[in-house]
């Protein structure tokens, strides 16, 4: 069951503004700080108003998923009636959707600032739970001013409450200090936080959690446009401080199509999914935190599907769908081969014969049809994001490690581990080695063992001439190719005839294993591994500015679409993209009211 914030159904003040108490008589229309934060449940009021930040509609609700074109290369939103906005980098200073990311993450922030300035207001409440608080706060207001030096670049720091509607204007501080902040207080609040294992939810902020995000900052901090390369070595040792967690005891799930149903179902694996957003509700009861995960960035569903209706605002590009190599599994979890009709049943679609009918796809790993609160909302779900994963901490554990010291054994083992943990087990293949004769109809295809693999064969004049793996019901794998250690023996019987036989090959969990002999060949091989491992987590664009990369990807990107997809809408999204774009713009409203505020470079 997910856990519910204080806060679901009502909005929290705004600094010293006007708000609803949950479930209070007396109407207010001014919260007094010297009144307020007396109790245990006023704290945990104010404390689940700067968590709702997380999943408003600015951020991770709806815009990140959908309409901030943080997807990069992968995919793209695919409703060519919107002609202006962030997706397709066409658009100004005083566009909403860049306004509404902006205002919401300086809301999370200014929300944290009046909690930090008002959880000692009464030393009677336990110090350990004002403690755990103020570890939240800190590491929320660091988390939103990660995601504003990231796309905005350096902005005030605004450490201590907002008291006035006149004293507003703030000059902007170089990125670097703002980054240095974000460390100050991402490293107090690992002190304060409970650990996962106390915690028992990804939901909330954990000792796990502030150190996989440090190791995150770190890494950020260390790539363009900061550049200091000395942060590598502290984003190892964070990632580390996971990796070595014994009570934690934080692993890889071991299906990766697991960890997306999980979500879905609103159950927690907290060896995996270390830190997410919560989502709750259906519209029909009295907790109106929800989301829009799998209706916008699913498979397409009719709106009848008992499944979930989906609109499918999202496709993926070829440049996803082309990166994954043969084995990997996570290709067919993460790209829907597949709808949902109006009765809930799959309809298969076939392989793309084109670059250009991959670049029409739907991506697939947020699937409505794992949804366990019923009835469904028809354009809202319970679905949590997971903002960060532990196979996420190994790869920045192998990225930092290898820009320290090369592709190490070890960096390399934790890339590998990633990577097997996605890949295929199952029948490679088949090859008839004897086509038999006499056979009328198809003869049934047995493989040994439980490995689980499915098969039909073909008969052209009275032989069996191919064996062909059936598709997957479920859509988890493209084939139903089963799961094996050792491989099966084939057994062909009944069909009138005799004398076919065939035998399988089967891969390996270590097919996929690299070994990179350069740092040059580990990065390009990391910066692959991703996207497949990442594809729809909202955190591509941010790696791509940070590689010092985002506009050779896009300009590349442009250009191979127009070959693809010629006069397709899609193709001005990457090739619209310019220098200016390494930035988005600081809101009008801002540069109005902040007469100390400077634009962004190409956005005057």
């Amino acid at each position: 069951m997910k856990v519910k914030y204080y806060l679901i159904a009502i909005l929290f003040l705004t600094s010293l503004g006007s708000c609803k108490k949950y479930l209070e008589t007396e109407p207010t229309d001014f919260l007094n700080p010297n009144n307020y934060y007396q109790t245990e449940a006023q704290l945990q009021f104010a404390r689940a108003g700067v968590y709702h930040h997380l999943g408003a509609g600015g951020l991770h609700g709806t815009y990140a998923s959908y309409l901030l074109a943080w997807h990069g290369d992968e995919g793209y939103m695919n409703r060519a009636t919107l002609t202006t906005g962030p997706w397709n980098y066409f658009y100004s200073s005083a566009d909403q959707y860049n306004n509404g990311l902006w205002s919401n993450l300086w809301q999370g922030i200014n929300k944290a600032n009046v909690l930090i300035a008002n959880v000692d207001k009464n030393p009677a409440i336990a110090q350990s739970k004002r403690d755990a608080i103020r570890g939240e706060m800190l590491f929320l207001r660091g988390y939103y001013y990660f995601t504003l030096v990231q796309y905005y670049g350096g902005v005030p720091l605004k450490l201590t409450p907002t008291t006035s509607v006149i004293d507003v204007e703030s000059t902007r501080a170089p990125a670097k200090d703002v980054y240095l902040q974000i460390l100050k207080d991402m490293e107090a609040a690992e002190k304060l936080v409970p650990s996962i294992k106390t915690l028992g939810y990804g939901g909330a902020i954990s000792k796990s959690a502030v150190r996989g995000l440090l190791a995150r900052v770190n890494l950020h901090m260390a790539g363009a446009p900061i550049k200091d390369a000395t942060r590598y070595a502290e984003a190892s040792k964070w990632a580390k401080m996971v990796m070595d967690d014994a009570e934690a005891g934080h692993s890889l799930n071991p299906s990766y199509s697991q960890i997306f149903i999980n979500l879905a179902a609103d159950k927690y694996d907290i060896k995996e999914s270390i830190w997410e957003v919560e989502f709750y509700g259906n519209g029909l009861d009295q907790y109106v935190e929800t989301g829009n995960i799998g209706w916008i960035n699913g498979p397409a569903a009719a709106v009848s599907s008992p499944t979930g209706r989906a609109d499918a605002y999202m496709n993926i590009t070829s440049e996803l769908y082309n990166a994954f190599e043969p084995g990997d599994n996570r290709k067919w979890f993460s790209i829907a081969h597949f709808t949902y009709t109006g009765t809930g049943a799959k309809t298969m679609s076939l392989l793309p014969v084109s670059e250009d009918a991959k670049n029409n796809i739907k991506p697939a790993k947020w699937r409505r049809e794992y949804e366990t609160l019923l009835p469904k909302s028809p354009t809202n779900t319970p679905i949590n994001m997971v903002l960060l994963r532990y196979s996420d901490i190994l790869l920045m554990y192998a990225e930092a490690q290898n820009e320290i010291n090369g592709p190490t054994a070890e960096a390399v083992a934790a890339f590998n581990q990633v990577k097997r943990r996605g890949w295929s087990t199952g029948i490679k293949a088949i090859s008839i080695t004897n086509g038999g004769d006499g056979y009328t109809t198809a003869p049934t295809v047995t493989f040994s063992g439980t490995g689980g693999a499915t098969a039909t064969a073909t008969v052209t004049a009275g032989k069996v001439t191919a064996i062909t793996l059936d598709r997957d019901p479920a859509a988890i794998t493209f084939f139903n190719e089963g799961k094996y250690t050792t491989v099966p023996t084939i057994t062909l019987s009944g069909g009138g005839g005799s004398g076919a036989t065939a035998t399988a090959t089967i891969w390996k969990s270590t097919d996929g294993d690299i070994n990179p002999t350069s740092k040059t060949a580990f990065l390009e091989a990391i910066q692959v591994e991703r996207m497949r491992e990442f594809n729809f987590e909202n955190t591509r664009k941010a790696d791509l500015l940070r590689w010092g990369i985002f506009l050779k990807v896009h300009q590349d990107m442009g250009n191979k679409l127009q070959q693809q997809s010629p006069g397709q809408y899609f193709v001005k999204y990457y090739s619209n993209v310019s220098a200016r774009d390494l930035l988005m713009p600081i809101p009008i409203n801002e540069m109005s009211s902040n007469l100390k505020m400077t634009q962004n470079p190409g956005w005057e």
